[in-house]
């Protein structure tokens, strides 16, 4: 027997009815929810460090000049030359600095010869007034005796005025001598200094014969050469650079450029790794020697330099290199740290506006303030206040807040719920 229309009439409308309203609730709670992208708060290493390009250098590189103006005769070092301290890599024509060396022998030996007439001078006149002497004491005698003779009436006064003309002249002679020995001994002092002058000039124009003969002044090995053979170097205002030689070029550094924002956290013996566009799978190691006090400015960028010591055992490092280079300025191991995403998140409103949150007086405590977003139990989003420490750039540690260690935080609100609403569902059985 088929049922009667009355009966089964409701009971469709009625299984229609629930359908619909099962359809309808969970579509519009899922519309009316925002959805989230989580991560999880870990622990592990963290290591800031502060990025910039730098230049290799040998530690000590010295520039070979030559001190006299000259024709390079010959060249005996070439590049990447090794060379020894005192080794003698190149030659200037030494004629025109030997003939000055023979023309200062020749004024020495004619101003020792000066110096001996000086002498012979001398030896005169000290015999003229030893003999200046001998006269005048003659007179004196002479002159006593007469004086006695008068006295008793045998001489006349004619002839003791005589007496004292001859003791008078006497010593006027005596007195002239001695002054020609004293202008004898100056002569000969003369002599002597121009002897020393003309002693300098010759050790000047030897010593300037030796630097036509150019040398290494230490080991190293020859990185630069400017010169040829048969080329005239001109050293009137400043010595010219022949050659430039790398003491050691298993020991290098960097001369890294650190703005001046950073320079603050770079203390001396942090470490340094770096690499090199000839090697970009290698990375390489140093610690930091020296943070130099003088600024750079370029272009209004004021810039410090700081000197990172680096082992080149092999030899694959060249002066000259750019280093892309990173200071290690603080390391943590098994801290709290979340990423930096998370901590740039804030959730919006319906109309799209930051949520607004209510000022409140911020937690003393180390490092700076920072917040999280997690979940609460109606899938909300709650702030989480926290104190931050270092920061990698990826991630940043914690140090104090109510966070822990695998505890679900928000990375950024998903693209579904925030730009691209769910688009209706049809009921099953509602059109095709």
């Amino acid at each position: 027997m088929r049922p009667t229309p009355k009966l089964w009439l409701p009971a469709v409308l009625i299984l229609a009815a629930l359908g619909a309203a099962a359809w309808w609730h969970p579509w519009r709670q899922d519309a009316a929810t925002p959805r989230f992208e989580l991560t999880k708060a870990e622990r592990g290493a963290l290591s800031a460090s502060v990025s910039a390009s730098g230049t290799l250098n040998a530690v000590v590189t010295v520039q070979v000049g030559s001190q006299v103006s000259g024709q390079v005769r010959e060249v005996l070092a070439d590049f990447n030359t090794p060379v020894k301290k005192g080794q003698v890599i190149a030659r200037l024509d030494p004629a025109t600095f030997q003939s000055r060396v023979t023309q200062a022998e020749a004024d020495l030996v004619a101003a020792q010869g000066a110096v001996e007439v000086a002498k012979s001078t001398q030896v005169v006149r000290q015999a003229e007034s030893g003999k200046a002497r001998v006269a005048l004491a003659e007179a004196e005698r002479n002159l006593k005796r007469k004086q006695d003779l008068v006295a008793q009436g045998f001489l006349s006064a004619a002839e003791l005025d005589t007496a004292q003309t001859a003791l008078d002249t006497a010593r006027e002679q005596a007195a002239l001598t001695a002054s020609e020995i004293h202008s004898a001994k100056a002569q000969v002092g003369n002599a002597q200094a121009v002897v020393r002058q003309r002693q300098a000039q010759l050790e000047q124009a030897r010593l300037e014969l030796a630097r036509t003969v150019i040398q290494a002044p230490v080991d190293g090995v020859v990185i630069s050469r400017n010169v040829d053979a048969g080329q005239t170097v001109a050293a009137s205002l400043q010595a010219p650079v022949l050659f430039t030689i790398a003491k050691d070029l298993k020991a290098m550094e960097v001369n890294i450029a650190v703005d001046e924002a950073d320079v603050g956290r770079v203390i001396e013996g942090q470490k340094v790794r770096f690499t090199v566009d000839a090697f970009p799978g290698e990375r390489f190691t140093g610690s930091v020697a020296q943070i130099r006090k003088a600024p750079v400015t370029n272009n209004n960028v004021v810039t410090f330099s700081v000197m990172a010591r680096v082992d080149n055992p092999d030899l694959k490092l060249l002066p000259g290199m750019t280093a892309n280079a990173k200071i290690l300025t603080e390391e943590r191991k098994d801290v709290l740290k979340v990423p930096n995403e998370a901590l740039r998140f804030r959730p919006t409103q319906a109309d799209g506006t930051p949520v607004k949150l209510e000022v409140k007086k911020r937690d003393e405590g180390p490092g700076i303030p920072g917040r999280v977003w997690i979940v609460d139990a109606q899938q909300q989003p709650l702030p989480l206040a926290l104190r931050l420490g270092v920061s990698d750039g990826k991630f940043t540690e914690v140090l104090k807040g109510e966070l822990q260690a695998g505890q679900a935080i928000i990375l950024k609100q998903a693209e579904d719920a925030a730009s691209k609403p769910k688009p209706a569902a049809r009921p099953f059985g509602m059109g095709m």
